[in-house]
């Protein structure tokens, strides 16, 4: 068992505790490194080192705009509309009630760099690359709990700046690959971990294992997509963050992996909490674009992944992303949510 900073395993979560608290800001803040990594030698797994360096079609983000997110009773997908209050809602939002959201997203540079989380689109002709685990100066080597390639990742696929999350989604098999920590070398990537999603299917991973997200959870998932939010709904949930004091060390499903949460009573929440924007939160006062994600947090809420700054919501860069727009979600407060009861 590994017991990283950013990641670790967990043993109990505590019955009746769970929530969490959304975030959206225009500068990118990333997530805590972990610690003390699995020791060992670099794994390799196999592929054609041959492979091409680019995308091998034309596929695009607005391939999986409707693309399912699993099926459609997957707790990705849990309409949470009327699930119970935690007891402790009113405690654990009462530390940041005040904060607004912050779109960890959006359109053009910051400092040079893209705003929020890159993907790439293939089809399911992409050739795949091998990838060798191994630990740098940012991170340790999580190869024994990654899932083994190759992957279909294209060698000039975008790294997301900061965590280095590489993702790629397979849109004629409906699978999905994703990478932490990652960079290429030569013919391969190199990545702290990596996991391979079904999207098709409910199976989660292996209890206690990473994944290219700290809570073991698919990044993909969880991201607020333009091409998506032009369909007129986002039907799953939102990935967010919040800071260690505000977090304990414990997961809940379907998060299979704890963080390094500092959080000892009641206020503080696992992995895998959620939290809802209130049913009677009046969201016409928004611009349309805003009001798409406004209503999916009504219905499935906001999901605890990593640990990084409070209240952020994250989601794929986009140029058409209206940055002004963006920011007015900032309007809308952690008093403006209620945390899910875990059941």
């Amino acid at each position: 068992m590994k017991t990283p900073l950013r990641r670790s395993p967990i043993a109990n979560v505590r019955a009746g505790l769970y929530a969490v608290l959304v975030g959206m800001t225009l500068t990118f803040t990333a997530c805590s490194k972990k610690s003390s990594p699995n020791p060992g030698n670099s794994d390799t797994t196999g592929g054609d080192k041959g492979a091409q360096t680019g995308n091998t079609c034309n596929a695009t983000p607005a391939d999986v705009a409707s693309l399912a997110i699993f099926p459609s009773d997957n707790p990705w997908r849990q309409d949470l509309t009327n699930a119970p209050i935690d007891p402790y809602s009113t405690q654990i939002l009462g530390k940041y009630l005040n904060t607004g959201l912050h779109a960890d997203f959006g359109g053009g540079l910051y400092e040079g760099k893209i705003i929020g989380i890159p993907f790439t689109v293939v089809c399911g002709s992409q050739q795949k690359v091998p990838i060798t685990f191994r630990g740098n100066a940012y991170d340790g080597n999580y190869g024994s709990e990654s899932d083994r390639g190759p992957y279909p990742i294209p060698l000039n696929a975008p790294i997301e700046p900061g965590d280095g999350h590489v993702i790629a989604v397979d849109k004629d098999n409906h699978m999905l690959y994703e990478l932490y920590n990652a960079n290429v070398n030569g013919s391969h990537w190199e990545a702290s971990s990596g996991a391979i999603f079904n999207l098709n299917s409910n199976t989660l991973r292996t209890d206690d294992w990473t994944s290219a997200d700290a809570a073991g959870l698919p990044i993909f998932a969880g991201l607020v997509r333009y091409d998506e939010m032009l369909t007129g709904s986002i039907n799953h949930a939102i990935r967010f963050t919040l800071s260690k004091s505000h977090t304990v060390a414990a997961h809940i499903s379907p998060a299979r992996h704890e963080g390094n949460g500092t959080g000892t009573d009641t206020t503080a929440i696992p992995f895998g909490a959620r939290l809802r924007l209130r049913t009677d939160f009046n969201v016409s006062s928004y611009p349309p674009h805003v009001q798409v994600i406004l209503t999916a947090m009504k219905k499935y809420g906001l999901i605890l992944a990593d640990i990084g700054s409070d209240m952020y919501i994250s989601g794929a860069p986009d140029s058409r992303w209206n940055n002004d727009e963006l920011q007015k979600l900032g309007q809308v407060k952690a008093s403006d949510f209620e945390v899910v009861k875990f059941h």
